[in-house]
């Protein structure tokens, strides 16, 4: 398990109120009961944590299932850290 997935898991579980150990790559948002509302406090929190501005709507990102985050900040992620360096 990764890092940014510990993190994600770890934002998941405190905007829903759910226990970290129901949670799975596997599992879509809507299998864990979260409300739309909740979601988007999850999101925030994500961009907030990792300072990255998710995709709106983007057909490249899977935003519904738990795994779809975690490759979502990673790519994010990795994506920043190349501009970083291009920018050096």
């Amino acid at each position: 398990m990764s890092s940014v997935q510990d993190t994600i898991f770890e934002i998941i579980a405190k905007e829903s109120g759910i226990d970290v150990a129901r949670i799975t790559p596997e599992a879509t948002l809507k299998d864990l009961e979260i409300q739309s509302l909740d979601a988007i406090q999850i999101i925030f929190e994500i961009e907030d944590h990792f300072k990255i501005t998710m995709p709106d709507r983007d057909p490249n990102f899977d935003t519904e299932s738990v795994r779809g985050l975690v490759e979502a900040v990673e790519r994010l992620l990795a994506e920043k850290s190349r501009t970083a360096a291009g920018a050096t």
